[in-house]
């Protein structure tokens, strides 16, 4: 028995420590130090990893990985139960006030922040006292990141984002793992929205067994991957070529390469070739929160692609209409776009739901409408 296994609480333990205490020590799943990385997301996604304590080396080649109860999914190696576990401060502002920021310096710190993968991304507001002590204190509340990205947004019509390096690994690849499904990606090149994940999940509820789909801004997978574990066949267009590699990893990577059909290609220019049950219009262009009255509103917004979109559907196929649209202005625009390119293609279309995504910015929502074509 080594000393490591001692002090997680393999075998006998401290013989005078009654029964009852050592079962009552927290567990710790063993899992080998290359594959930690995608285990902890996956007891993420099961809901079982405990993020107040902190991952500890357990030998050699394996790591301790903290959990509330035994993982049903990654496989480990073990589960053990840990002697004095190591907790962590949860709170960014714990950890800033450990490192002596004041009241005043704690005030610009970013109040919020999100983990794809290994890789923290944190967007800094312009008076943050010490973005250097931010970035560590990430990498300390986060004990699976190995890397902290300032975000600086997306522009462009492929979306890409501005990122700056802060801390950790140069190396900026990794493998987001959400509800069973795993995204291969590099937030540094190709954008990934954690507050997406809903509607991820949703297309993944929603879509049957052998329906057609045509994901028409598919990304690196976003939509595509959880309709094709669910057993759709679908078809998958983006012309970025960094994002389409990964669309392509992926459906390698998720088992599903037999029910993706993917096309580096303007979605445009395969629609009228498709007759598909389903069609995911995950994208909204360069849209501001502008309106319609000549004030901004742009040509390379969703609404542009309707057309395409409704001549691929079937009848009583589903559009899944995404928009980032003003405030003021929902439910009433993304509504009367719909109802305009329906009236323009001789196709009539019945609303089924309506769903807000997250907010896009200030005064602006990311809503998504699920409309039947009759």
């Amino acid at each position: 028995m080594t000393e490591e296994e001692r002090r997680d609480g393999i075998g006998t333990g401290p013989p005078a420590e009654p029964a009852e205490r050592a079962d009552d020590r927290p567990l710790a799943a063993v899992v080998p130090k290359p594959e930690a990385e995608i285990a902890i997301e996956s007891l993420r996604a099961e809901g079982v990893y405990d993020g107040d304590r902190r991952v500890r080396e357990y030998d050699a080649n394996h790591v301790a990985l903290p959990v509330t109860e035994p993982p049903s999914e990654p496989r480990v190696r073990e589960v053990v139960r840990q002697v004095d576990p190591d907790y962590r401060t949860r709170d960014l502002e714990g950890l800033l006030a450990e490192r002596g920021w004041s009241d005043a310096a704690l005030a610009t710190a970013p109040g919020s922040w999100a983990v794809v993968g290994s890789v923290v991304l944190v967007t800094l507001p312009d008076d943050c006292a010490d973005e250097d002590d931010v970035a560590d204190a990430l990498l300390e509340l986060h004990g699976g990141a190995e890397t902290v990205l300032a975000d600086e947004g997306v522009s462009g019509t492929f979306r890409e984002p501005a990122t700056r390096h802060l801390a950790g690994e140069r190396d900026t690849e990794t493998v987001h793992v959400e509800h069973g499904t795993r995204y291969a990606l590099d937030p540094a090149a190709v954008m990934f929205s954690p507050g997406n994940e809903a509607e991820r999940v949703r297309m993944g509820d929603v879509v049957e067994a052998g329906e057609t789909v045509f994901d028409m801004f598919a990304g690196i997978g976003y939509f595509t991957l959880p309709m094709a574990r669910a057993g759709a066949r679908v078809t998958a267009t983006e012309a970025n070529p960094t994002a389409f590699r990964y669309l392509l990893e992926n459906a390698a990577l998720n088992d599903v390469t037999d029910r993706v059909d993917a096309y580096r290609t303007d979605c445009r220019e395969l629609a009228d070739e498709l007759s598909v049950d389903r069609v995911v219009m995950g994208y909204y262009g360069e849209a501001d929160g502008t309106d319609d009255a000549g004030h901004g509103s742009r040509t390379d917004e969703a609404e542009a692609f309707l057309p395409a979109a409704l001549s691929a559907l079937e009848p009583g196929g589903t559009v899944h209409y995404h928009e980032a649209t003003p405030e003021a202005r929902c439910w009433e625009r993304p509504l009367s776009r719909l109802e305009s390119a329906g009236r323009q293609a001789g196709r009539d279309l019945a609303v089924r739901e309506k769903r807000r995504v997250k907010t896009h910015s200030a005064g602006v929502v990311h809503v998504v409408v699920d409309a039947e074509v009759e």
